[in-house]
């Protein structure tokens, strides 16, 4: 099983100014197991396939993952950010099922 080593983004939305909100992007790092590894390629109406990869990841959860669940919205993987497609709690961990890249 492959180790995994990197930043989880959540997505928050705060006030900036009254009646202003906006987008908030935060990064965590976090450890834990690659416990599924694969990637297919799908048609796109452009030139090039799309490359979706279906891996499971799971962290080593803290106090603020388990709070701040449901505002998951990337892995950091390979040096790409890949949108988190499901999230299911087992504590002390949190696997993350991935699905296509993430566009910031």
């Amino acid at each position: 099983m492959a180790k995994f080593y990197g930043k989880v983004g959540y997505l928050s939305t705060e006030e900036t100014s009254p009646d202003v909100y906006s987008a908030v992007l935060t990064e965590r790092l976090y450890k834990g197991d690659v416990l599924r590894n694969q990637k297919r390629y799908q048609a796109s109406e452009g030139l090039n396939d799309d490359v979706i990869v279906n891996n499971s990841i799971s962290i080593v959860a803290d106090s603020y993952a388990y709070e701040n669940a449901f505002a998951i919205k990337y892995v950091q993987w390979m040096g790409v950010l890949w949108k988190v497609t499901s999230i299911e709690i087992q504590r002390p961990r949190i696997i993350l099922s991935l699905g296509g890249k993430y566009n910031v």
